[in-house]
């Protein structure tokens, strides 16, 4: 058995834990900009916020009091935080205190106090997304935001949707029965990867377009590679050409920083279980005030909704608990920073992928750019003799490294993806189990 491997504490870890749980209750940096983590008028908290992100990317006493934020079994290397992610613990805590007191009186505590506090969430992601309040619908998930819109947008037989071929998959099939059911076509169009650069994925979408097409949906990171997409420029050049244009951002919000306005995007969908690190049962969509009345919602709404955003909330009797965790976890995300967070997931993506690219024999090969703006903590590498599926069995079987093997049409590797309550230690024995793979084989 694989001893677990757990983080290394220097002795001011505790002292600094403390300072963490101030940031978290509410010293915080709006989204994009690193901000004081720790109190600026003296000490560590000050020295750390007058670091850049880089500089902080590697200080483990920096990062200790982080990690702490996370009850998670350290018997397991997690490197699959990109699926779903632990919740830090005070944020949890929240949600179950919500529950227990909506458990109480349910038609009391759970629909007059608990649900009117859902705009409180929705006041604080609009602020991070920088859109209104009144065009940010809450819901479960992605899948649930992009179906809204694949499925609330009248199109008739014969029009065209463009999607690529690392769509998420649940995105591709609900294209394909509005296909199998209505008759419209869907297009699905290639890139290399990773793309030698930006234009060569926005000219595949152009080349795709005919007079019949009437819309793109686009990955903004892709769940497969992490390569970030140049969803700014798809967005101009199909607005041009009257089409909308629906962006998966799944993997994107609170995992780097950016804007609505920096994206241009009339439409967004994303989880906030993965890198916002929000209680699982919880996304966002976005639909701009003006494309709204175009869009159906999923279930039935009442027609003086038509323009409301929270016709896209019309799904029944659910928990409040977990909607409301939400601006715990934004709290804690401003707290960390989204310049250091994504500095830091960089750094451990670094750390491991070039050390196999040095060591690895000349079998190492990564699909995701290193060194560029066009990714962030998700990384896909791939072993020249080694069988992805099997390598990622042996992994997580032998060494209990619970990591992505992915087997796509036109490449297959594996899907490595930290996080901030990753330690360095971790990152070094999964770098070693691989090494030891190459080197002696996975038999």
């Amino acid at each position: 058995m694989v001893p677990a491997v757990l983080p290394h504490f220097s002795p001011a870890a505790f002292q600094r834990l403390a300072e963490a749980n101030e940031a978290a209750s509410g010293l915080s940096a709006p989204l994009g900009r690193t901000g004081p983590l720790f109190d600026p008028h003296g000490g560590a908290g000050a020295h750390h916020a007058r670091q850049s992100a880089e500089a902080l990317a590697d200080d483990e006493s920096f990062w200790e009091p982080i990690q702490r934020a996370f009850e998670v079994d350290r018997s397991y290397i997690n490197l699959n935080n990109g699926g779903v992610s632990p919740t830090p613990t005070h944020v949890i805590e929240q949600m179950i205190r919500d529950i227990h007191f909506s458990n109480e009186m349910p038609t009391i505590h759970m629909w007059q106090t608990l649900d009117p506090r859902i705009e409180s969430a929705r006041r604080e992601l609009a602020i991070e997304f920088g859109c209104d309040p009144e065009e940010m619908a809450i819901v479960r998930n992605a899948s649930e935001a992009l179906e809204t819109l694949i499925f609330g947008i009248d199109l008739k037989a014969g029009d065209e949707v463009i999607v690529s071929n690392q769509n998420y998959p649940r995105m591709l099939t609900s294209w394909r029965q509005r296909a199998r059911r209505e008759g419209i076509v869907v297009k699905e169009i290639s890139f290399p990867v990773p793309p030698p650069n930006a234009q060569v994925v926005v000219d595949r979408f152009a080349a795709a377009i005919t007079p019949r097409t009437r819309v793109i949906e686009v990955t903004h990171i892709t769940n497969l590679t992490g390569q970030i997409l140049p969803v700014h420029d798809i967005v101009t050049m199909a607005r041009a050409r009257n089409i909308e244009v629906f962006v998966d951002g799944a993997h994107a919000f609170a995992h780097f920083p950016f804007t609505r306005d920096q994206l241009g995007a009339d439409y967004y969908g994303t989880s906030l279980h993965k890198w916002l690190m929000a209680p699982v049962g919880t996304g966002f969509l976005y639909v701009r005030k003006e494309k709204q009345k175009d869009i159906w919602p999923r279930m039935g709404a009442d027609p003086e909704l038509n323009e409301n955003i929270r016709k896209y909330e019309q799904f029944g009797t659910h928990p409040a608990a977990n909607f409301n965790a939400i601006s715990t976890a934004i709290t804690f995300h401003r707290g960390v920073g989204a310049d250091r967070k994504i500095a830091r997931l960089r750094y451990l993506r670094d750390r491991w992928a070039k050390r196999l690219l040095k060591d690895g024999n000349g079998r190492v090969k990564i699909l995701t750019p290193l060194d560029s703006p066009n990714a962030g903590g998700i990384c896909m590498f791939a072993v020249d003799g080694l069988d992805p599926a099997k390598l990622g069995g042996w992994l997580m079987g032998q060494h209990r490294v619970i990591n992505t093997p992915i087997v796509h049409a036109e490449f297959a590797g594996i899907r490595i993806c930290p996080s901030i309550y990753t330690t360095v230690e971790e990152i070094d024995r999964f770098s070693e189990f691989v090494l030891k793979a190459i080197k002696s084989g996975i038999a």
